[in-house]
């Protein structure tokens, strides 16, 4: 298997024209093609007079085939296996506990559960189907359910977005293709796994999240959802058990991935462990025409259904230090309401998967350090500075 970079077409181009592309890169004939597949798949709008579509492809052929050390855009398509090897020594006594079922809880569930270890998932919030019900209630009647609403439930805050699956770091382990094969496995487009900032939008990511439940349940996982974390028992520098609502839990790993917004549960925390205050980023949401952005990054092609929505990305470094910059933007999306607490003013963007409403949004977030709030002093303040800006 080969792989070929910077295969540039038009973005009217014909499935054929691939086939002939990786032919002349590989100089053979395309009869000793045996397969091709999309690796990567971009849109180069350098040019509004020129747009591409730039291709990475992975080639299968019928024989080997000489590849010039010159070349740096051709070379050897390793196989994709992510595996995490299980390196401890002492066999546990108890399941182990996720706490929370958004993106990290998640998947850090299905990898324990694909090892053998069948995990028990806390969720504070409610299944994805009840769930709806509840978000749907506050945006009609403004009613909000503190534990069933946009950040607390199945998912995360993640199920109610736009389901980006881009990173902005580093990943030489694959982390980030398993994440997207899993995704597909349980119902998302393939395309995902290809193009270059792939999506899958909340209306389909809220089966794709059921299914996913599904097989962690199948690998010997349990749910356990409207159940609260209130408290964890420690001794010897040891989780030793976890208290809920309902019950108490032996353990003798637990997993914390309870987001941002469980402020509740930082709280406890700070009392039980020794909390650090770490930087985050406050802001406002924008929306503008989703018209406008397509024709400043596509010019006289806006509008071309193979290019699909336009996005953006601003980033600016004061002369201060501190970076201002956008954050989860929403092509064709809407801009929704997402507090968790009583009185808060929290927003969050949101698209389907086809993108098509009239207007885009983006985060426009400034970095917050901890002297800003009293960090240093309190790992807390940033707690009661977030509820400042939101009230």
């Amino acid at each position: 298997m080969y792989r070929i970079q910077q295969i540039k077409l038009p973005i009217d181009h014909k499935e054929e024209e691939l086939l002939i592309k990786a032919a002349e890169a590989l100089r053979i004939k395309k009869e000793e093609i045996k397969e091709i597949s999309i690796f990567r798949k971009s849109i180069d709008a350098r040019k509004k007079d020129e747009i591409l579509f730039i291709y990475t492809l992975d080639v299968d052929t019928y024989k080997e085939v000489k590849i010039s050390k010159r070349n740096n855009n051709i070379s050897v398509a390793e196989p994709f296996i992510y595996d995490v090897q299980a390196t401890g020594e002492k066999p546990l006594n108890n399941r182990p506990v996720v706490v929370g079922s958004g993106p990290a809880g998640l998947f850090c569930a299905l990898l324990l559960a694909e090892k053998g270890y069948r995990p028990i998932i806390l969720e504070r919030g409610k299944t994805v189907k009840e769930r709806v019900k509840d978000v749907e209630k506050f945006w009609k009647e403004g009613i909000l359910n503190y534990s069933s609403n946009v950040q607390f439930g199945e998912g995360g805050a993640g199920t109610f977005s736009d389901g980006k699956l881009n990173t902005l770091i580093k990943d030489r382990s694959k982390r980030g293709k398993k994440v997207l094969e899993e995704f597909v496995e349980a119902g998302a487009p393939a395309e995902i796994t290809y193009i270059n900032k792939p999506h899958i939008g909340t209306d389909l990511l809220r089966n794709v999240l059921v299914n996913i439940r599904k097989k962690i349940i199948s690998l010997g996982g349990t749910f356990r959802f409207e159940e609260c974390l209130t408290d964890i028992i420690i001794k010897d520098n040891a989780v030793q058990r976890i208290v809920t609502e309902s019950d108490i839990i032996e353990t003798d790993i637990l997993v914390l991935a309870i987001g941002h917004s469980a402020r509740d549960t930082f709280e406890m925390l700070n009392n039980k462990l020794k909390l650090t205050a770490k930087p985050f980023a406050i802001g406002v949401r924008v929306e503008h025409p989703q018209k406008m952005i397509c024709e400043a990054q596509y010019g006289e092609m806006a509008g071309n259904p193979l290019l699909g929505p336009a996005d953006y990305k601003f980033v600016h470094k004061s002369k201060n230090g501190r970076s201002v910059y956008t954050f989860c933007m929403c092509p064709g999306g809407v801009v929704t309401a997402s507090a968790s607490e009583a009185g808060g003013v929290v927003t969050n963007g949101m698209s389907f998967h086809e993108r098509d409403l009239e207007n885009a949004n983006a985060a426009v977030v400034v970095q917050i350090n901890p002297e800003d709030f009293g960090g240093e002093e309190n790992p807390m303040a940033g707690v009661e500075f977030q509820r400042y800006w939101e009230r």
